[in-house]
């Protein structure tokens, strides 16, 4: 069985326990290490206690990297307990720098993977400050073995033309993993609203995004409770003044807490007919390049989902003609797209949605045992190039014995 140790920069991120679920669904054992910005009991695994290095602080990236540097000092200790990995995953690159460090803790001979999903802003500045980042991210990744992201515009824009890193790439989508119960599930029903009841549009996963926030507030006033705002997963309370607070103040929008994904993502999609697919956290960069979450979960279950132009995922949504589109990132432009929704047009926005291929929105058993596999696949090629490596000091070896 395929021994991975996974160094993770947020222990309680449920896409943590996604990854880790895939990991073991593909037949790989699991040895799971990292930080925790904050408790989140729906983001447990059943089976796994993981290694805690410590706490670290949404937004504040100075203190994260001292927590990292400190922990790297005592990280031997920390994993005196673990046995040898076959393959080390760093996810981020706080902890692709820890997983270097494992390496050489455990000996210096196993392939190390990067796993980025998300190009932080910080690595896409044009000052020295970006130059280091980037300069960082070649050290410590320039004898990893694979990378893994999750957006073809992440390898386009940023990977091939600014990091250095000259890797071969795994692109695995952020697609729900849909094993036994999720994978025999029914497609998915038409809901529009009855009895003069809203239309809703789901904001779920990670809202970290200011600019959604008030915007969708400002529409649903607009439209004076036609639509119904409904909130779901994990904020993040650094990027609000006050996110309790604003949404309290929003007579059209509602939070209903965090959720567990995969098990709860057909109940709080089937509560609601559109996915807000919008991210303006880092406008232009990452938020433009990313295939969200929620774009996958949304497809699965038949919310409709609602991409601001110019973006990954709207030019994913074209390529299939499905979902609608945000041409402008304000009010008027959302009351133009939505305002006059209804029934009909919704229905066959719907249909277009639910007679898509289902796979294209999961990850299956196969597609778990496919990823252990391409991992296993680097430890062979590792021992092939450790024993290349070897043969020259062997013939030496021989030469002077004759």
């Amino acid at each position: 069985m395929l021994h991975i140790l996974y160094f993770v920069h947020d222990l309680a991120d449920p896409a943590v326990r996604r990854r880790v679920l895939m990991l073991q669904a593909g037949g790989a054992l699991v040895t799971l290490a990292g930080f925790r910005r904050d408790d989140n009991a729906l983001a447990a695994i059943h089976g796994i206690e993981p290694i805690e290095l410590g706490r670290t602080k949404d937004a504040q990236f100075g203190q994260r990297v001292s927590a990292v540097a400190k922990s790297a000092m005592k990280l031997r200790s920390a994993l005196g307990a673990v046995a040898r990995p076959d393959v080390i995953i760093g996810r981020n690159l706080e902890m692709l720098a820890l997983a270097n460090r494992a390496k050489a803790v455990f000996g210096g001979d196993m392939p190390v993977v990067y796993e980025c999903l998300d190009i932080h802003r910080l690595l896409l500045r044009d000052d020295v400050l970006g130059g280091a980042l980037r300069g960082a991210e070649r050290h410590f990744g320039a004898k990893a073995a694979l990378l893994i992201t999750s957006s073809p515009a992440f390898v386009e824009r940023y990977f091939r033309p600014r990091s250095g890193l000259q890797l071969p790439v795994m692109l695995i989508e952020n697609k729900v993993l849909a094993l036994e119960a999720v994978a025999r599930q029914s497609a998915p029903m038409a809901r529009p609203p009855v009895d003069g009841d809203p239309w809703k549009i789901g904001w779920f996963g990670a809202l970290r995004c200011r600019k959604s926030l008030a915007l969708l507030d400002e529409f649903s006033r607009r439209m004076e409770g036609r639509f119904e705002i409904v909130l779901r997963g994990r904020p993040a309370r650094s990027e609000f003044a006050d996110f309790d607070g604003l949404v309290r103040d929003a007579p059209f929008m509602t939070f209903a807490g965090a959720y567990k994904n995969p098990e709860d993502l057909s109940a709080i999609y089937n509560d609601v007919q559109f996915s807000w697919a919008i991210d303006f956290f880092e406008e232009g960069l990452n938020s433009s390049w990313l295939l969200p979450n929620r774009l996958y979960e949304g497809g699965l279950y038949g919310a409709v989902p609602i991409a601001a132009d110019g973006t990954e995922t709207s030019r994913f949504l074209a390529t299939r003609k499905i979902g609608l589109n945000l041409d402008r990132a304000d009010a008027d432009h959302l009351v133009a797209l939505l305002g006059a929704m209804d029934a009909p047009r919704y229905l066959a926005a719907f249909n277009a949605v639910a007679a898509q291929d289902r796979k294209q929105w999961m990850i299956d058993r196969a597609d778990c045992h496919g990823l252990v596999q391409r991992l296993a696949a680097l430890t062979r090629a590792n021992e092939q190039s450790i024993e290349v490596q070897a043969l020259p000091q062997l013939h030496r070896n021989r030469g002077g014995l004759q």
